[in-house]
């Protein structure tokens, strides 16, 4: 288990990295507008997952491999990006009003939308190859250093989505208009095609 001063640290490292907008907060002000508060779970049980699944690949050594292979890193890239851009085509597509349709519950690929956009992102997943191991002891177990790191990063990300899951339901009344929902699920289309295009140039 990591020292408390040392998960502290990795905290407050880490901390405007959670701050800056991305493709969980675009997801979590899309479902939470268009659903309420229910919407928020899925997607921060879906980033936490992913957080997990990146520890759990630093600790066995598969993430090393892929941030150490030109090729293997540049796939993991291209495959979020395809997917974020994917998904902010999908999410314009789904804002648009069509006559005779109704809309479409999407409350059970929420969770997956939510972990697929945190599991392919490799800068999540560098976190734990760069920024993590400076906060670990050579002489304790590195997996349960690894899942106590996670487990606080989950932790804090989990506040902090919480915390704008507050902040979105205090305009309900705005948010729930039609033309703010559609507009709000077009903004976040754009965010998550341009954090797409980022990824794929990067």
């Amino acid at each position: 288990m990591a020292h408390p001063v040392a998960v502290a640290g990795f905290l407050v490292a880490i901390l405007p990295l959670i701050a800056t907008p991305g493709a969980s907060l675009a997801l979590l002000i899309q479902y939470v507008t268009e659903g309420g508060r229910r919407r928020a779970l899925p997607v921060v049980l879906g980033t936490v997952t992913g957080l997990y699944v990146h520890a759990a690949l630093a600790a066995a050594g598969l993430s090393a491999l892929v941030m150490h292979s030109s090729v293997a890193f540049t796939a993991i890239r291209l495959t979020g990006a395809v997917y974020l851009i994917g998904l902010g085509l999908w999410t314009w597509h789904t804002a648009t009003p069509a006559p005779r349709r109704r809309p479409r519950r999407r409350t059970d690929s929420v969770y997956a939308q939510a972990f697929l956009a945190n599991v392919l992102n490799p800068k999540a997943a560098a976190i734990y190859l760069t920024l993590a191991p400076q906060f670990l002891t050579p002489h304790d177990p590195l997996p349960a250093q690894l899942l106590t790191l996670a487990t606080a990063q989950a932790l804090l990300l989990t506040l902090w989505l919480t915390a704008w899951t507050f902040l979105i339901l205090r305009a309900t009344r705005i948010l729930q208009t039609p033309r703010f929902k559609r507009r709000a699920a077009r903004a976040t289309s754009a965010i998550l095609i341009a954090l797409g295009v980022r990824a794929a140039v990067a």
